[in-house]
């Protein structure tokens, strides 16, 4: 009898430990995958056990109604947690943009199936409706890819623009019942509204928050038919564009930058008026002069509705909304106002957070253990319904 009963005690507390470890499981995959991602470690990361999964790599080809589109697959060396497809921003860098790849490949040793879509119009800076095709088209593509999405599902991840724009093309017809959830990480609910806190620095609230010149000069390059005689367009937007080459360069590739900085310096030199003035407000960062000539024309170049989630049919699938509070690129503003609209339109199944751990497409390295464990809660409630 004393033997039955120690056996018993044994098998209790082995059943007691895997119920504990099912339930840990997915917070410490989480806590791994963001703790790796902002690039913490320490004595601690042992206790999380989450386990790290070999990557293998493979670049493809999706094909959509606007051309081939150069993607990338991160393929763990287990059975995958699903699958997800990944858009990221405004960016020059494509598949080979550094976070981006850092951001899928630890995805993938989490356990996850992942196709980076670096998309074409964004890569060059153009924020256009071809960009939400492009979306819808991959998402048809990849779970037409039985090996990509054996349950031809996935889920929809998109970065800064390309995450309103995910939001978008989800709730499209031809995607209803072939997305496990969207997640829009810095994304926006109404395009104009982002355009107009970028050429004013005023949040819907009316408070104020200077935006990042950066993004300020993405609007500006679709207005420049506006702004100067057509003869002088194509150079400026050469100049321009050189430019935001040298900003994506910065972090990749900091003498690529410097060289492409010096180039646009020369370019700017060759400008005639008003193009010359337009470019020193743009080499000088100044974010405010640059915003108040694009500021009259901001429904004409954002109204779309294929560019505004708000403004689109609602995705009805799971929607995780991710923020970071102080983002000047994308006002955090515009997730709460992306929440509204969706539940407002049908969609129960809308979670959202704002965070200080996140800038704009970031993560902070040094969080407090409150703001950590929600990112953690918010990022596992995602893994678990995908």
């Amino acid at each position: 009898m004393p033997a039955r009963r120690g056996l018993r005690a044994i098998a209790t507390v082995v059943i007691a430990a895997a119920v504990l470890a099912i339930i840990v499981a997915p917070y410490a995959r989480s806590a791994a995958f963001i703790a790796d991602l902002a690039g913490v470690s320490g004595w601690w990361r042992p206790l999380l056990l989450a386990r790290t999964h070999a990557v293998a790599t493979q670049d493809l080809s999706i094909p959509t109604r606007h051309g081939q589109v150069h993607a990338r697959l991160y393929e763990p060396d287990t059975a995958p947690l699903g699958s997800l497809i990944v858009f990221p921003g405004v960016h020059a860098g494509g598949v080979d943009e550094p976070r981006l790849v850092m951001f899928a490949r630890r995805l993938a040793a989490s356990g996850a199936r992942v196709v980076t879509v670096p998309l074409p119009d964004l890569r060059v800076y153009r924020l256009t409706t071809a960009s939400t095709d492009v979306i819808e088209d991959s998402v048809q593509w990849m779970t037409g890819e039985p090996r990509l999405a054996p349950e031809r599902r996935v889920g929809v991840v998109g970065v800064s623009f390309a995450g309103g724009l995910a939001l978008v093309a989800a709730g499209r017809p031809s995607l209803r019942g072939k997305v496990t959830l969207v997640v829009s990480l810095g994304g926006h609910a109404d395009l104009p509204r982002v355009m107009t806190y970028l050429c004013t620095g005023r949040l819907p609230d009316g408070t104020l928050r200077p935006p990042h010149d950066y993004a300020v000069v993405v609007v500006l390059l679709a207005s420049l038919s506006k702004l100067a005689p057509p003869a002088q367009v194509p150079i400026l937007e050469r100049a321009i564009l050189t430019f935001l080459d040298a900003s994506s360069y910065a972090e990749m590739d900091p003498e690529r930058a410097a060289q492409l900085l010096a180039e646009t310096r020369r370019q700017a030199d060759t400008l005639s008026e008003p193009s010359r003035t337009i470019m020193a407000e743009v080499m000088a960062r100044d974010a405010r002069a640059v915003g108040a000539r694009i500021l009259p024309f901001i429904e004409e170049l954002g109204g779309a509705a294929a560019l505004s989630p708000a403004r689109s049919l609602p995705t009805l699938a799971p929607v995780f909304l991710l923020h970071g509070v102080d983002d000047n690129v994308i006002p955090s503003s515009e997730t709460p106002l992306a929440a509204r609209y969706l539940e407002s339109h049908g969609n129960l199944r809308v979670r959202w957070l704002l965070t200080p751990l996140v800038s704009h497409a970031n993560l902070s390295a040094s969080p407090s253990v409150g703001d950590t464990w929600r990112l953690v809660q918010f990022w596992t409630a995602m893994l678990r319904t995908n």
